[in-house]
């Protein structure tokens, strides 16, 4: 199996680090939507982060579509999404608003990159971060009630790893407009998880 995609991508650090922990062997090539362009089109012609590509060759897009494959080859033991219904709603519910912190902060961080300063939109730029803003506050709310654990209990599941990765995220793109004094506990949170081996594997931005 190989993820294509750079780590300063949370959707392409979040499958690197769910296949980690789902004791899954691949490998990583990190080339890049914008300066390597063109040796990405010949992956994907897309040109879309991450891309995936099953053992059969096989091209998958969408980290949330290559994690449910993912899924699926791994040892049940391992898997990250609970088998419980009521247990995988709230999963569900957690990876919702940890990929909507991702989108917003990634339009935040494109509307200052990818258009002249005095072309940049203040008030879409101000609406998407306070979309942002909101994911992040609705997260907060819910680490705080794990009182020093893990969504998945005594393991991480596919939440921990969703949420640990957007607030990483937030504060390497878009520390000014998601200020890290306003979550103290996803700041600590974050940190638990940063600290472990299958994160510190594949740091952001490589």
């Amino acid at each position: 199996m190989v993820l294509v995609g750079k780590l300063d991508s949370p959707y392409v650090r979040r499958v690197a680090v769910s296949m980690r922990l789902m004791g899954l062997a691949f490998e990583h090539r990190p080339v890049s939507v914008f300066s390597t362009y063109e040796q990405y089109r010949k992956i994907n012609p897309v040109v879309k982060s991450p891309s995936f590509l099953a053992d059969d060759g096989t091209l998958l897009m969408d980290s949330s579509l290559i994690l449910d494959y993912v899924e699926a080859v791994a040892p049940p033991e391992r898997r990250l999404m609970p088998a419980d219904v009521k247990a995988r709603l709230a999963t569900l519910r957690l990876i919702g608003f940890a990929m909507a912190g991702n989108e917003k902060c990634v339009q935040v961080h494109y509307e200052h990159t990818q258009r002249p300063a005095e072309k940049v939109h203040g008030a879409w730029l101000e609406r998407v971060t306070t979309q942002a803003n909101a994911a992040f506050e609705e997260l907060e709310v819910d680490v705080l009630g794990l009182k020093g654990g893990w969504f998945g209990g005594p393991r991480l599941d596919a939440a921990d790893v969703a949420v640990a990765i957007a607030w990483r995220f937030s504060q390497h793109y878009c520390v000014k407009e998601v200020p890290a004094a306003k979550y103290p506990a996803l700041v600590a949170y974050s940190a638990r998880a940063e600290a472990l081996p299958e994160f510190t594997a594949f740091p952001v931005g490589n």
